[in-house]
C-alpha cells in the first residue's frame, strides 16, 4: 500500500542505516535507483516523500574537567563527586584481559595499578568508548549503589548533554560518594538519576565537542581529471592524503578523507565538472573532532547541534549547566 511503501522509503533511504546494515557502500546514484523502482515498480507510480539523510555523531570532550562537580539526590541525602578527561580510543575494551588492561594502563597511560583494576564499566550498551572508573576511598555502602551507578552512566553515554547523541572517548571518574545511612533513603530512584546529571555536568566541564563521521573516499581518474577532483574535494572539507598512478595505465588512484555531512551531493557535484571519468567509492573510515565549540552559537558544531535538537523535537537551547550540578 501507499502508507507502507512511504514507511519503507522512510527507513531504506537512510544512507547511514544502508551502511551500517548491509556493511557496504550505498551512492546516492544507487539510492536513487532504488527509488525509482519502488515507486514504479510497486507503488503504481504513487508519489513518494523522502526525508533528507540523517548523519549520526558522537559527543566527546577535549581535555579534563576544570574541577570537581557534585550532584546531590532527588531527597538530598546523597552526594555524588565526579570528574571527566579524554580517553584515547582503541587503547583498552571490555573484552581485554583484565590484567593486560591493567598493564597497558599503567605501563603506557602511568594510571596507578590498583585503580587500573577498579574499572566499573564500558558504555553505551556496556560495550562503548566510554567507561566509569572507581577513585573512591573509604566510601560505606559503596558495592549496594554501584549497579545504580553503572545505570546511570549507560543511560548518560547513549545520551550525551549537546544532543543526546552518543558519547565516545570519555572516561568518568567517581571521585567521592556521601550516602545516607538509611538503605531506604539511597535506592536506586536516587541514585540513577543522580549519577546521569553528574556525569552531564562533568562532561559539560571538559570543554565538550562532537565527532564527526569521515569517509574513506577512493578515486579514479585520468590525470586530466584530477584538477576538478581536488577543486571538489576542497569545496566539501576534503582531504587528499595519498595520489598514485596504475603502472601501465593513464588512471590515478587518489584516496581522501570525506566528512560524510559532506558525502551527500558529492557525486553529482563532481559529475558536473569536467571530471565526468571519475569514479568514486565511500566508506567509513573514523571519527574526527570538529574543532568549533558546540557551546558557542554561530559556530559550525553550535549550528550542527542546533539541527540536531532540532530533528530529535528537542529544547533548541541546551539545559543550563546549574541544572546538573547543585552547590556545596
Amino acid at each position: 500500500s501507499r502508507c507502507f511503501g512511504q514507511r519503507f522509503v522512510g527507513y531504506v533511504l537512510n544512507l547511514g542505516f544502508l551502511r551500517a546494515f548491509w556493511g557496504r557502500n550505498y551512492g546516492e546514484l544507487h539510492l536513487k535507483i532504488c527509488l525509482k523502482d519502488l515507486q514504479e515498480d510497486f507503488m503504481g507510480g504513487a508519489e513518494i516523500l523522502v526525508s533528507d539523510p540523517v548523519v549520526f555523531f558522537c559527543e566527546t570532550v577535549l581535555e579534563k574537567s576544570v574541577r570537581t562537580v557534585m550532584s546531590k539526590s532527588l531527597n538530598k541525602h546523597n552526594r555524588l563527586y565526579m570528574e571527566a578527561r579524554p580517553l584515547e580510543d582503541g587503547c583498552i575494551g571490555p573484552r581485554d584481559d583484565p590484567k593486560a588492561r591493567s598493564k597497558i594502563l599503567s605501563e603506557e597511560f602511568r594510571w596507578d595499578k590498583d585503580l587500573a583494576k577498579k574499572i566499573w564499566c564500558f558504555g553505551p550498551k556496556t560495550t562503548g568508548p566510554n567507561m566509569v572508573v572507581d577513585m573512591c576511598k573509604g566510601v560505606q555502602y559503596l558495592n549496594e549503589i554501584k549497579d545504580s551507578v553503572v545505570a546511570g552512566f549507560q543511560w548518560a553515554s547513549k545520551e550525551g548533554a549537546l544532543a543526546e547523541e552518543n558519547m565516545r572517548g570519555i572516561c568518568f571518574e567517581v571521585c567521592d560518594i556521601v550516602l545516607y545511612a538509611d538503605a531506604i533513603h539511597r535506592g536506586s530512584g536516587q541514585i540513577i538519576l543522580t549519577a546521569r546529571r553528574v556525569i552531564y555536568a562533568s562532561q559539560l566541564t571538559t570543554k565538550p565537542r562532537l565527532l564527526e563521521p569521515v569517509d574513506l573516499v577512493e578515486i579514479q581518474a585520468p590525470e586530466q581529471a584530477l584538477g576538478g577532483i581536488y577543486g571538489v574535494l576542497n569545496q566539501k572539507r576534503g582531504h587528499v592524503f595519498e595520489e598514485m598512478q596504475r603502472p601501465g595505465t593513464p588512471l590515478y588512484n587518489i584516496k581522501a578523507y570525506l566528512p560524510v555531512i559532506e558525502s551527500f551531493g558529492f557525486w553529482g557535484t563532481l559529475r558536473a565538472t569536467k571530471s565526468r571519468q571519475a569514479f568514486p567509492q565511500c566508506v567509513f573510515d573514523h571519527w574526527d573532532m570538529m574543532s568549533s565549540d558546540p557551546m558557542e552559537a554561530g559556530s559550525q558544531a553550535g549550528q550542527l547541534v542546533a539541527d540536531i535538537r532540532k530533528r530529535k523535537g528537542l529544547k533548541e537551547q541546551m539545559t543550563p549547566f546549574s541544572e546538573f550540578e547543585d552547590k556545596l
